[in-house]
């Protein structure tokens, strides 16, 4: 039989559309699935992930705390002003480590990095930069550029505050 003949017989043509029309579906709907399937198994690569790196922040911020605590041998050691400079810049270091901690934790939970918590961790380790240049005697040239850079900074967190996304369209005008 030639193929006129059989699209030549009542119905066939129907079941042939409606074979394709199922077809069709199924395969759409494989596709959404699949593309649904790499999404969700992305988003879980994602969170084993940052879950790794909240317990490596998590571990390395509990070390800083006892290798601080050990510190604390130098008021025995040396002199009371290195040590406590030492025991600042230790603090100051952690207290980065706490903000990189924060803003991770807040992409795990939200699945977003706050620029105000970026900017806060660069303040802190800049602060401590500055601190510990003063310490060591560092030359005014570059105590007056990092000075520079932390004053930026802090105009930064200003503004990120003052035109956050969190605020609304109507807030940023206000004063």
């Amino acid at each position: 039989m030639n193929s006129e003949g059989l699209f030549a017989q009542p119905g066939i043509p129907e079941r042939i559309a409606m074979i394709l029309s199922r077809l069709q579906a199924s395969v759409a709907s494989a596709t959404r699935a699949s593309e649904w399937d790499l999404t969700r198994l992305w988003m879980k690569g994602i969170k084993l992930v940052l879950s790794l790196l909240i317990l490596t922040i998590l571990v390395a911020l509990t070390g800083g705390v006892i290798k601080t605590f050990l510190d604390i041998r130098l008021l025995l050691d040396s002199e009371v002003e290195v040590a406590l400079r030492q025991i600042i810049v230790d603090t100051l270091l952690l207290l980065a480590v706490v903000e990189v901690f924060k803003t991770t934790v807040t992409y795990f939970s939200e699945g977003r990095v706050k620029v105000t918590f970026i900017v806060d961790t660069i303040l802190v380790v800049m602060l401590t930069e500055v601190i510990s240049q003063w310490f060591k005697g560092g030359e005014w040239s570059q105590l007056t550029v990092l000075g520079a850079i932390l004053l930026t900074l802090g105009a930064m967190r200003v503004l990120t505050v003052r035109f956050s996304p969190a605020h609304g369209e109507g807030h940023q005008g206000a004063a």
